[in-house]
């Protein structure tokens, strides 16, 4: 549902944003671009294990769909149909 779909795109986006501001200020502290990188890549792996599976929290709101129209009985095989007929040129 697009409600679900909002929720993981704001749940996403802010473990990201969260992991990439503590990477930052970690990774400046203590002077190591590596362990900015490794908590950056940690917080986009947390927020893929959150958001990527189909949780129950992303499908409260399921889409309703139209009902299945029976086509009928009478459809055309392959073989019933009329050949197509080129134009002379």
């Amino acid at each position: 549902d697009y409600k679900g779909q909002k929720l993981a795109e704001q749940i996403f986006q802010g473990i990201i944003l969260v992991s990439a501001i503590i990477g930052f200020i970690y990774g400046y502290i203590t002077e190591q671009f590596g362990w900015t990188v490794y908590i950056v890549m940690a917080g986009f792996a947390l927020s893929c294990l959150l958001t990527l599976p189909p949780w129950p929290m992303y499908r409260r709101n399921p889409l309703k769909w139209l009902p299945v129209q029976e086509s009928g009985t009478d459809e055309k095989k392959p073989a019933d149909r009329k050949p197509k007929r080129h134009a002379k040129s």
